[in-house]
Parts: structure tokens; sequence; C-alpha cells
């Protein structure tokens, strides 16, 4: 399975006041986006979320969220080596998207950016 890159997740409490920081840290603008109640934006490498406590507990358990060329085959190389898909295939506001834990109990987004 080919890594295309990765995000860095930030939970943060103030997603407005943390924007600015991120936005002048890296250069980039801010994507802007929400999934349920919680809401996020992308900022060059990292992914800031913000949200009410029972989404952010379990958002803050994902360890980093991984680019893909294809979800599905993502999919089928994580169960060959033993992970378990917790959540997915879906589509998310930033593409299709899995949620997988490894054989050691870590656990990490697939993302492959594709149109619904």
């Amino acid at each position: 399975m080919e890594i295309l890159g990765t995000s860095l997740r930030v939970c943060v409490d103030d997603l407005d006041a943390a924007v600015g920081v991120y936005e002048r840290l890296t250069g980039a603008e801010a994507m802007r986006f929400a999934q349920g109640p919680v809401s996020a934006a992308a900022v060059g490498p990292f992914l800031l979320m913000s949200g009410p406590p029972g989404p952010m507990e379990v958002l803050r358990k994902v360890a980093a969220t991984l680019a893909v060329p294809s979800v599905d085959e993502a999919a089928d190389t994580l169960k060959a080596v033993g992970a378990e898909i917790i959540a997915g295939p879906a589509q998310s506001p930033i593409g299709r998207n899995l949620v997988a834990r490894h054989p050691d109990g870590s656990v990490f987004e697939y993302v492959d950016r594709r149109e619904a």
C-alpha cells in the first residue's frame, strides 16, 4: 500500500484561535470543513479539530491521517496484515475514509480524497 502523505491531528478548544497560529506557522491558508458536530481545518500538514467532548474523545484516539491512492485497496492490505477496520469506508468532507486499528493497537485514519 502506498502512503502519499500524512496529516498531524491536533485537537483544540478554540478552532478560530488555532487556525491563525497554524496559518502563520505554515504559511498555508486553512481549508475549513465540518463533519457532524466537529469543526475542522486543514492547514499545511496539520488537521485541527474542535467539538463536543464525546466526539473529540474518539478523535483523540486516532494517531494520524494517512493519504492513500485508494481506501478500498488500503482496506484489503490492512485486513491482510490483521488490522481491524473500525469505521468506514465512508464518504467524508475531505474524501473517502476509513479508520483501522493495527495489530499493535495503533489507530489511524486512511483517506483517498476521491469524490463520492
